[in-house]
């Protein structure tokens, strides 16, 4: 009997062949209609799961689109997809960002818009796409995930995968850090921290209190809400807000200036949105112009709207949902979107100015927290700020290297 047996399994791996596992293709985006499959594949991966944020189809679709992206000025990228047995299994974008390379003096391919089942072999085949092509440009280093600029979702989540994304931040799936280890040759390159900020049921923080309104007196700094119209008119604060951006944001892991191409692209597709009652720039009344000094943009937790928009999309309701967590606030979470100051001013306690002025506004909103989203881990003086306020570190992501 043992011997037949045998007599027949070497008969049927000599007539047949022993059984494969079936082929990871890899496929370079090359259309349009390949640039969808490229975003779809997201929504499909993610469909149901409770903590994703996805983005809307348009935003996705205008970032990514070579001709549209004011990027592309100092950016070049290529998309994959991955199939297995003719479906589609994975994607990942590589990017190389000359302007931070030239600002930082490193040669890094970035990789982004990373999505793959669990399977090995999938992630192995996208990761080595991207590093292939980065080779053939020069580059000697993989970093991510990053996007095209800091504007941009960055960090693969590494903790707190049961808490609730934001529409600025990235979520994937436990197993994703996992294939990253087990593939090997990736380090850490950075951290990112994200915390959770209880609002105040009443009152104001003492503290808060006592050093915003020491700023005013002594520095003179105060908090304004500019006019809509005044974001686009004659005062220009749209610009100026971004600017303070530039400057203020400069020396972070990555980054790299806004062009006024960018400049004008962010102020068309975001500030229309914002919430004018949650914008506070924060003013220096001591210059002839009242100079803008800093910075803080909030707005309404957009994750369960996002949620409910079909494949990203805002018609036939998705535009109703985002309306309701816009408009009327329809959310227990808020998102600091974010925060900055011009670099002299930034160890005056201004930041303390910024939320004395908030706080009061969403406890008028009746938001219970608010998520910081991503912060350096080595950022001391942003962390710092929270310490007037109940919080938590829920979260943290993480940018690899790997050498190519």
């Amino acid at each position: 009997m043992g011997v037949l047996y045998f007599f027949l399994i070497f008969a049927q791996n000599f007539l047949y062949g022993e059984e494969k596992m079936p082929a990871i293709e890899i496929r370079k985006v090359t259309n349009k209609k390949e640039l969808d499959t490229f975003i779809q594949f997201h929504y499909d991966l993610y469909r149901g799961n409770q903590y994703d944020a996805p983005n809307l189809y348009a935003d996705e679709k205008h970032t990514l689109s070579k001709n549209k992206n004011a990027a592309f000025e100092f950016c070049e990228a290529e998309y994959f997809l991955a199939y297995k047995e003719g479906k589609v299994v994975g994607r990942i974008a590589g990017i190389i960002n000359h302007r931070a390379n030239d600002r930082w003096e490193r040669q890094s391919v970035r990789f982004g818009w990373l999505d793959f089942i669990d399977d090995i072999e999938v992630s192995r085949a996208l990761f080595n796409a991207v590093e292939e092509w980065g080779r053939s440009k020069g580059m000697t280093e993989m970093v991510g995930p990053l996007g095209f600029t800091d504007m941009d979702p960055e960090g693969m989540l590494i903790e707190g995968f049961d808490e609730l994304g934001t529409m600025a931040t990235i979520y994937n799936y436990p197993y994703y850090p996992q294939h990253i280890e087990q593939l090997g040759g990736f380090i850490k390159d950075n951290d990112y921290v994200e915390y959770k900020l209880i609002v105040p049921k009443e009152g104001m923080p003492e503290k808060f209190r006592k050093v915003a309104e020491m700023v005013m007196k002594r520095y003179n700094l105060h908090p304004v809400h500019p006019k809509r119209s005044e974001v686009f008119g004659k005062k220009q604060y749209g610009r100026k807000v971004l600017d303070v951006v530039n400057k203020s944001f400069d020396h972070l892991y990555g980054y790299s200036q806004m062009t006024e191409r960018q400049i004008d692209e962010y102020l068309r597709m975001y500030f229309p949105m914002l919430d004018m009652d949650m914008l506070c720039i924060i003013e220096d009344w001591n210059t002839p112009d009242h100079k803008v000094v800093g910075v803080g943009i909030s707005i309404t937790n957009m994750t369960r709207a996002l949620q409910k928009c079909k494949n990203g999309r805002l018609w036939p309701f998705g535009w109703w949902h985002c309306l309701q967590a816009l408009k009327f606030h329809k959310a227990e979470c808020l998102d600091l979107m974010l925060v900055g100051f011009l670099p002299e001013y930034q160890q005056k306690g201004a930041n303390a100015l910024l939320f004395y002025d908030l706080i009061p506004r969403y406890q008028k909103y009746g938001f219970k927290w608010g998520e910081t989203n991503v912060e350096m881990e080595t950022n001391e003086k942003v962390q710092s700020q929270w310490q007037y306020l109940e919080h938590v570190q829920h979260k943290r992501r993480r940018c690899f290297k790997k050498s190519i």
